[in-house]
Parts: C-alpha cells; structure tokens; sequence
C-alpha cells in the first residue's frame, strides 16, 4: 500500500501587520497511506485548518511558508511555482473542502458555472456537454439532481449545498481530500449523510485517501482510521482511532475525551470534565509543554526545555515527560477518586443514551424534537 501523502518537519506561520509571527504549525509531520483515512483533532484555535491549509503547498499572505518538506504521490510541491500548483496539483492531487463550505458558493452563478470553471482551470479539454454530462454522473453519487446543475446556492438547502461543495472539490478525483470540519454547520441527518457519502467516495475510489479534521474527537472514530490530536501547532498524541477514544495517554487528548458524552461501549458511566483555561497565544509560544499551564498532572521541569515525543509502541506516539505508566498511574488514582466523589449524576446518561452506536446517533436522538430521525434534508 502506497503512501499518498508524506509531510515532514512543516512548519508555517502568519505574518500579522505589526510584523508579529504567529507560528499555528510547528514542525509537524505524518503520513498518510492509500486507502486510508486520518483524523486531526484539537480545540479551536489549535492549528488543525491552518494545517489543512498548509498541506496544499499554496500560500497567500498572511499564512507564509517557513520550512519543511510536502510530498503528494510521490511528488514533492513545496518549492513549486504557485501557478504550477494550482494547474497541477490542487483539485488533481490533492482537493479541499473549507469550513463554512456551505457559503464558498457565489449566489448569482449557476452550479455549472462552478465546475465549468473548475474543467476550464485545469485545461481538460472537454466540452461544454461532455463537463454536464461528467457533472450530473458525479453529482448522482452524491444523491443530487441533475436540476442542482441549473440552480443557484440560495436555491439549495443546506445539506444539499454541502454536498455540492463536495462534488466540485471531487470532480477531478483527486488522490487526497482534505475535509474541514464538512459536518459541523449541519443537522444531524445531514451530517449522517455527507459523512457516509465522503466514505463512499474511497470505497469507490473517486478519492484514494482522506484528512478529516474535526474538534470532536469521537466523531472521528466512525469516520477515520488514525487520528492525531493537535494543540498550540503541535501534534500532541497519535494513534489508531479506537486507541485514540478508548484509550488516549496524553493529558490533553484525555482532557478531550472526559469533556464529551461518547455512548460508545465501554465509556459509559465517565464523569465530564471541562479542560480549564484556553490554548496559549501562540505570539509568545510557551516554554516546554504548551499544556503544562492547564494540565492538573504538570510538575515543575514541564515549563523548561522542549518535550520530545514518546513512542508508546506501534506507530503510536505522545508528546509529555511523564512515562506512559505514570500517567496511567495518576488517571488510576483520579478515576478512583472520582468514584467516591462523583461530580455529575450518569442515570440520564444511561437510561438514554447508553444503547447507543454512535456519538452521530446520539445527537439525532437528542433532536427528535425538532426533526425525525432519519429525515433527508433536501
């Protein structure tokens, strides 16, 4: 199995009016194999869209490139001219889907006008009729109409405007989707859907592998196969999805999973925990751990030096100076703790979500009030 997608050591910044440097990726690096999918997961303002933008290899101020090496298929794209990249490689190698995707639609230009553009760009060659017919064949698998074609985004709900977005940015196959958080603007029906579609999309092999980012980290689990976890630019832990839910070793990714209801098997009866504070303000990185300032396990050498990662065996990895057995140590000792001092009652959360599948489901339980389940947003 190849790999799709190999970032090594990236690091970029934005450049601010008053010449300050904002470093929001910092000497990040992953691969990504074919036919695989890979979540990033983090808090707001931790980086994850600044990575997603960084892997195209298209910079425009004020996000500026600053060291670090990108390969898509076996190409290397960092030091390309920016209109080669855009000729050749976004949209071919490697496509993005942006946050708030639903508004990236001019309102006064038909839908066909966009993937006209898109065929006109990258010098296909077809036809008017052969782009149409190319459209409505990949808009079919996405279960639009091929009246889409011929309407306006301010005729298109918001489901349906998503998974346009999502046809256009597929269009030409390209080899690597990045996907920013595609699901987060819609009801739970819809966000079923188009996650089950952008699967649909590998198994068909329209795209060969895909980076889904997201702040919730449960959600990853029913979408991907690895997850990292980012935080103040940094990749702070990685490893398989279920390892990463289940079983997460780093402080923050534990922080991540105790604030959140997960119906998973296994997770029921877990007391929430909000992570105190905010991420740092990355003007003036923090010395040492970058969590150290909100993490309840930090001892006096985490604000000094520079923390490494820690292999914690296959492929998996954590960034802290705790040993993995001390940190199970000290989650033993808190979950006991817990135990005799609960913060939060859990018979609601079993009576009504226990028997669950999945956090997607959950939520659809929860909005029945306002939507049936399983109704399509049209």
């Amino acid at each position: 199995m190849g790999v799709m997608l190999e970032v090594k050591n990236l690091t970029t910044y934005y450049k601010t009016r008053m010449n300050e440097k904002i470093c929001s990726v910092d000497n990040v690096s992953f691969t990504l194999e074919d036919g695989k999918s890979l979540g990033i997961a983090g808090e707001s303002g931790c980086g994850k869209s600044t990575l997603a933008m960084s892997v195209m290899g298209y910079y425009f101020p004020p996000l500026n490139y600053e060291e670090g090496s990108i390969i898509i298929d076996g190409r290397e794209i960092t030091s390309l001219d920016p209109d080669i990249i855009r000729t050749t490689v976004l949209g071919t190698k490697i496509a993005y889907i942006p946050q708030a995707a639903m508004n990236a639609l001019n309102p006064t230009r038909k839908i066909i006008r966009f993937v006209e553009d898109v065929m006109k760009a990258h010098g296909t060659g077809l036809s008017r009729q052969e782009i149409r017919l190319l459209a409505e064949e990949r808009f079919a698998i996405l279960n639009l109409p091929p009246k889409v074609l011929d309407q306006y985004a301010v005729e298109l709900s918001g489901g349906m405007k998503q998974r346009t977005v999502i046809a256009i940015s597929t269009i030409l196959s390209p080899k690597v989707l990045i996907a920013d958080e595609p699901s987060s603007a819609l009801d739970v029906s819809s966000q079923k859907i188009v996650i089950k579609l952008l699967r649909d999309l590998m198994e068909k092999g329209f795209v060969r592998a895909m980076l889904f980012i997201t702040h919730e980290l449960p959600l990853l689990y029913n979408v991907t196969d690895d997850i990292m976890v980012m935080y103040a630019g940094e990749i702070v832990e990685r490893g398989s999805a279920k390892e990463m839910v289940f079983d997460p070793i780093m402080p923050y990714s534990k922080g991540l999973m105790n604030s959140i209801i997960v119906p998973e098997e296994g997770t029921r009866g877990h007391v929430l925990q909000a992570i105190p504070g905010a991420p740092p303000n990355l003007k003036k990185r923090p010395v040492g751990c970058r969590f150290a300032e909100r993490c309840q396990y930090a001892q006096a050498g985490c604000h000094s030096g520079t923390v490494e990662e820690q292999e914690a065996g296959k492929g998996r990895s954590y960034r802290c100076r705790l040993s993995e057995a001390e940190l199970r140590e000290l989650y033993k000792k808190m979950e006991e703790g817990a135990k005799k001092f609960p913060l939060i009652s859990h018979t609601f959360v079993d009576e009504e979500i226990g028997n669950l599948k999945n956090p997607i489901e959950q939520k659809t339980k929860f909005s029945a009030g306002t939507k049936k389940e399983g109704a399509v947003d049209e």
